[in-house]
Formats: structure tokens, C-alpha cells, sequence
């Protein structure tokens, strides 16, 4: 392994890292003694503060590519069936054709795997620590169970690209578990199983939620006892625990109506939407995660990229009156001729952005989902439904349908639901399914001939653009639980981590 010492930054005690602060400098260079910072629980508060900051806002590896946790997001869905990937556009044309995260070598790939060990070493640090330090016993409550909280977040992000699916084999060997701060002495783990790393996941979440009981969070960013249903939702469904999962979904989402449909078309920039249980404020001085954006928005003329393009078969999805077909049009503007646009993502007038992270719509489709498998058809189906109704959707029809196809429904609503939120490769692997890509063409082969608009006005016909990887890279097709879908421990932590395969 890499070890990973526990860096305090001397940015983190200056400014104590609020919502707004600019990002603290991550060089080890800045790094104060251990012994100004294990003083008292406003210090830790700021260690915490200031990992959440870099987690979310710092680039790294090659810079614009990787806009901080969102790059994960961004990659999986990128990997999925329903991002048609424009490839002359910067960053993921590698990921979308299955070269690059199944490469060790590639520095996404250990900007992402340190990022994450990064922050559950900071971690570590606040929750070995907090307990002795000086300051109000309920600050230290509340920081020891979002430290918890977000570390079981940063454990189940591991499990659900590091292996296949707990369901296929829960003994699978994943990733190395850490619970104490490493120093430049510490010898590295061996991968721990997927059973033992979701039975840490729900043992910190259990204890978070016990401690964040009875916690008013003042921002949304700040992981209160909603949060942590959601992550115990999420941990539950993975590991099949179908009602726990229902019935932590059902909590999670009490607080957090449904949007109005003309929300939906905002640009979901926005953290004070009603339905967002969990997101990430940007500010323009505080705005590098903002940048997934830039890949996400394919309609504002603030875009640089435009590369996440909607597969046409995608688009065919929808009902009519379904508000989340209004967002889709084909892109007429010279070189993006015939590109279905899904204008879900859009910049604010100020090029940022706020991030979600979880929502009321991903918490009925668990509790769908976890009622369904079950054979609970009419709680399942009318959790689907309270989702679909707000979208002004067709109802799913529960009299007569078996188990399977209202299973089916859900996981096509998450796709539709959760598009560009980092959903797609999660649950291809979760539900042990393969990558489907088809060619968009006639019963005679052809491309199929869609009408466009041109900035002029002018309207024509032209071959509709759709999936240029419909394969894996070796030309093999695709098919469910590939190793083509697991995320690479980069070769730097084989070659530091001398105990990783024992």
C-alpha cells in the first residue's frame, strides 16, 4: 500500500473550511503537528470540513478529466447502456470504451483509488481522536457519527466498483480495510472480503445513526440521520437485505417530497430542491466540482465538452406527459448533427453547478425494489408508482404482474430516473447484468433518419447518432459480470502493499 500519513493541513485551522472557503491546499507541505490538531473538537470539525472540501472540489491525476468524487459518477455512467458517449470530446472516450479502467497503469485509476483512501484515513483520524479531545460533548457526538457516516459512504463506493456483486459471492476478496490512522510505519492490509467490508459499512452507519439522533443539520452537505438511511438503504439492497432496504429507504425520504414537475427541468443545480436528501453547495469561488458539468450539460452554451449524449433507444423510454421527456431534443448545431441532448444537467448563469448525491426519487425506487423482491407486488408497485405519477408517467399496473416484471420496471426507472447521477455501472454489476448497446437502425440496417433543427431555423433530416463502442475492447461481446466492469487496484498499491494478495 501506499501509506497514507495523516496530513492536517495548516489551510484547515486558518480558515476553518465553512461552506464557502476556498479549497484547502492538499500538499504535505502544509502539513501541521498532530499535536495542534488532536487538541479540540473544532479542530477535528475543521479536519472534517476540510476533507469533505477536497473530496468534492479538488482536481486530480490529469486535471480537468477528474472534477474530485464526481469523476466516479461520471465514469460509471460513462461505462453504462444509456450515455452515447461523444468520443472526439475530452476525458472519457477511454472509460466508454472499456480501456481504461480495466488498466492498472492508468493514472485515473490511482487518483481515484488514493482519493478514496485519502479520505478514510482523515477519517480515522477524527474517530480514533475525538473522544479524548477537548470540547462540548454533543460536537463531538455529531462529528464521531458523520465521520462514521462518511467513511462507511467511501467503503461502499469501494465495494460497488472494486468486485462483482456481494449476491454473486460475498467471500469474493475486494480492497484492504483500515479503522485506525496509518503513519509511514504502517504495513498495508490484505484485501479484505466483500462480507467483511458491508459488515463494517453497516456497523459504522448503525452506530452513526444512533449518534446523529436528534442532529439539525444547517446545510445539506452535512450527513445527518436522513443521510445515513439512505447509505444503510443503499448497503441493505447490495447485500440483499430486501426489507431493511425498504424500510431505511421509506425513512430516508419522509423529509423530502417529490419535486413539482417544472423543477425537474431546472438544470438539477440546485441543492435546495425539495427532493434532495444529500448534495454538494458550489460557489463561484468554490466551484471545481462544478466542472462535471461541463462533460453533463450538452445544451448550454457555458459547456465546454457536451460529450454525455443520450442513446436514441434511451430517449424511447419515456411515456408522453412524462416531464422527463421534454428534455430531450436532437442537437442540430454543426458536427453535433443528429446527437440526442438530455438537457437533465445545466449550468446556473454563473458556470457552476451543485452536486447530488442522494434523493427522495433513489430512496422510493430502494424501497420499490426491496418490497418487490420480497413478492410484496403492492407495496413495491405503489412505491414505483408515487415516483412515476410525480414525473407524470404511465402507472405501473400491479393486478396480475408477477415479482420479475415489476423487478424489471424498477430497474428500468432507475435508469431513467438516475441518469447522470453515477447509478449505470453500480447497478450493471449489483444486478449482474451485461452493458447493452445496440446500433439505432431500420428493419433494412439503415441508420434511422431523425429531424433536426439548425441554429438558422432550418429543418432537416439525418442519420441519428448512437453508440460507437458496442463491444468490449478485445471485440468480444459485452456480457454480465465481465471483469471489463471492475475498477483496477492501481499497480502503485501492488507494488507498496506487499501483504495486498494474501
Amino acid at each position: 500500500m501506499k501509506i497514507f500519513k495523516p496530513y492536517i493541513f495548516i489551510a484547515v485551522l486558518v480558515t476553518g473550511l465553512s461552506a464557502c472557503n476556498k479549497q484547502l491546499n492538499t500538499s504535505p507541505s502544509d502539513a501541521v503537528p498532530e499535536e495542534i490538531v488532536l487538541k479540540s473538537v473544532s479542530n477535528l470539525n475543521a479536519v472534517y470540513e476540510g476533507t469533505w472540501r477536497a473530496m468534492m472540489d479538488d482536481f486530480y491525476a490529469d486535471i480537468y478529466g477528474n472534477p474530485g468524487f464526481k469523476t466516479i459518477s461520471l465514469v460509471s455512467d460513462a461505462m453504462g447502456d444509456d450515455v452515447a458517449l461523444i468520443t472526439t470530446k475530452y476525458s472519457y472516450a477511454p472509460v466508454y470504451r472499456f480501456t481504461q479502467m480495466v488498466d492498472k497503469t492508468q493514472s485515473r485509476n490511482n487518483a481515484i483509488w488514493n482519493q478514496l483512501y485519502k479520505i478514510i484515513n482523515s477519517n480515522n483520524i477524527i474517530i480514533a481522536n475525538v473522544d479524548k479531545v477537548t470540547g462540548d460533548a454533543t460536537d463531538k457526538k455529531v462529528l464521531k457519527g458523520q465521520a462514521l457516516a462518511l467513511r462507511a459512504h467511501i467503503y461502499l463506493t469501494i465495494t460497488s466498483f472494486y468486485q462483482f456483486s456481494y449476491l454473486k459471492d460475498s467471500l469474493a476478496k475486494t480492497a484492504p480495510i483500515y479503522t485506525t490512522p496509518t503513519t509511514d510505519t504502517t504495513q498495508g492490509n490484505p484485501k479484505a472480503t466483500l462480507k467483511d467490508i458491508y459488515t463494517l459499512i453497516i456497523s459504522d452507519l448503525l452506530e452513526a445513526k444512533g449518534l446523529l439522533d436528534g442532529y439539525q443539520r444547517t446545510a445539506k452537505y452535512k450527513i445527518d440521520k436522513d443521510v445515513v438511511n439512505g447509505l444503510l438503504a443503499r448497503a441493505y439492497l447490495n447485500t440483499g437485505r430486501w426489507i431493511p432496504a425498504a424500510e431505511a429507504a421509506n425513512e430516508a425520504l419522509t423529509n423530502y417530497p417529490l419535486m413539482p414537475p417544472a423543477d425537474y427541468t431546472k438544470g438539477f443545480n440546485d441543492v435546495n430542491n425539495s427532493e434532495w436528501i444529500w448534495g454538494h453547495p458550489e460557489t463561484p469561488s468554490q466551484s471545481d466540482g462544478s466542472y462535471s458539468f461541463h462533460f453533463l450539460d450538452v445544451s448550454s452554451s457555458l459547456s465546454y465538452y457536451y460529450s454525455f449524449m443520450a442513446d436514441p433507444f434511451f430517449g424511447d423510454l419515456f411515456d408522453n406527459g412524462d416531464i422527463r421527456k421534454t428534455l430531450f431534443s436532437w442537437d442540430g448545431n454543426p458536427g453535433l448533427e443528429g446527437y440526442l441532448q438530455y438537457k437533465k444537467f445545466k449550468f446556473r448563469p454563473d458556470q457552476t453547478g451543485d452536486l447530488v448525491l442522494m434523493r427522495s426519487a433513489e430512496a422510493y425506487l430502494i424501497k420499490a425494489e426491496g418490497y418487490a423482491r420480497e413478492n410484496n407486488i403492492t407495496e413495491g408497485a405503489a412505491a414505483l408508482n408515487a415516483l412515476r405519477s410525480a414525473r407524470g408517467a404511465n402507472t405501473f399496473n400491479a393486478a396480475g404482474a408477477t415479482k420479475e416484471q415489476l423487478i424489471d420496471a424498477i430497474l428500468l426507472e432507475r435508469r431513467k430516473e438516475l441518469w447522470g447521477e453515477g447509478f449505470a455501472l453500480a447497478d450493471i454489476i449489483r444486478n449482474q447484468l451485461p452493458v447493452v448497446r445496440k446500433p439505432y437502425v431500420d428493419a433494412s440496417g439503415n441508420d434511422r433518419l431523425v429531424t433536426i433543427t439548425t441554429p438558422g431555423g432550418t429543418t432537416k433530416q439525418v442519420p441519428a447518432k448512437y453508440h460507437t463502442a458496442l463491444k468490449f475492447a478485445d471485440g468480444t461481446p459485452f456480457v454480465a459480470n465481465s471483469p471489463y466492469y471492475i475498477f483496477a487496484i492501481p499497480q502503485t498499491e501492488e507494488q507498496n502493499n506487499p501483504n495486498l494478495f494474501k
